[in-house]
């Protein structure tokens, strides 16, 4: 089995890069650690993986500028972080820390005496989101648990929920290339687009440099993912699966190595799709 889309505490995962290389260790063969919005975990995961002997593949989760839904855009394969990756990064940072200081004035005016700094504390070296939030209102007996956080909360549509700034996609797509990767659209049927709208739109994303699509991903019905691999050939796109792998207590439905329908990810999302790709994108 292998794995193309996982995440770590370096952003809003339960286990640390070697934690979780270990965890797979003897199951996985191919492992991507594709953090939101950070590479910070990546150098960890690499040793591990090494001395795992696990194939390891270096990557990023960078959400993207566009209203009314969820773009993200994977960067696999990463070989060294450039400038203008770690701008996009840094101006990703600015705006989760402008949506967390909205976040903690809602819950000061649901009377919750709680600071910026405290949370961060109890969260170290991690990039702050929703979901740590959503653990702190549950360890702090505010919340049942991180669920009902969301549907209370910080969900859309929620009191306490604000559209993120993303980063802008052409800036994104180059810095993924000056950064020697490739860029993926990572589970496409979060763009909330009908199958009559979404293929002009994955045209415009192919004609803007991304390469590949993350057809198979546990967010999705089966049937979807596979309607999905059609319209990748079609628009000649290479076609990856993940897990998108947080840890048990964060999503228990979600478990490294199996996509949709719990299916198991097969070794040819990494040796006749990505690889490739990396070895061509290398020259």
């Amino acid at each position: 089995m292998i794995d193309l889309h996982t995440h770590t505490t370096a952003s809003d995962g339960q286990y640390t890069p070697a934690e979780l290389i270990r965890k797979v260790a003897g199951k996985i063969s191919v492992l991507a650690i594709t953090d939101h919005d950070t590479v910070a975990g990546l150098e960890e995961g690499k040793k591990a993986a090494q001395e795992c002997g696990i194939t390891f593949v270096p990557g990023i989760e960078l959400n993207i500028n566009r209203p009314g839904c969820e773009f993200h855009l994977l960067g696999l394969g990463l070989k060294n972080p450039s400038k203008s990756l770690n701008d996009v990064i840094q101006k990703l940072i600015d705006s989760r820390e402008e949506r967390n200081q909205y976040v903690i004035n809602k819950m000061l005016s649901e009377g919750i005496q709680v600071s910026l700094e405290q949370v961060q504390n109890d969260f170290p070296g991690q990039v702050l989101g929703r979901p740590h939030f959503a653990q702190w209102l549950e360890e702090h007996k505010i919340v049942k648990n991180r669920q009902q956080a969301f549907d209370k909360y910080l969900a859309r549509g929620r009191p306490w929920y604000i559209e993120r700034t993303g980063a802008n996609l052409d800036e994104a797509i180059q810095a993924i290339y000056d950064s020697g990767g490739i860029p993926v659209v990572a589970h496409p049927m979060s763009l909330y687009l009908s199958w009559s709208k979404i293929e002009p739109v994955l045209a415009d994303f192919k004609e803007r440099g991304i390469l590949g699509m993350e057809c198979f991903h546990p967010g999705a019905r089966v049937s979807e993912c596979f309607r999905l691999e059609e319209l990748a050939r079609k628009l000649n796109f290479f076609v990856t699966a993940g897990s998108d792998f947080h840890g048990e207590k964060i999503r228990s439905d979600r478990k490294p190595g199996h996509t949709c329908g719990e299916k198991k990810i097969d070794d040819r999302f990494w040796f006749e799709e990505l690889l490739p790709a990396l070895e061509k994108n290398s020259r």
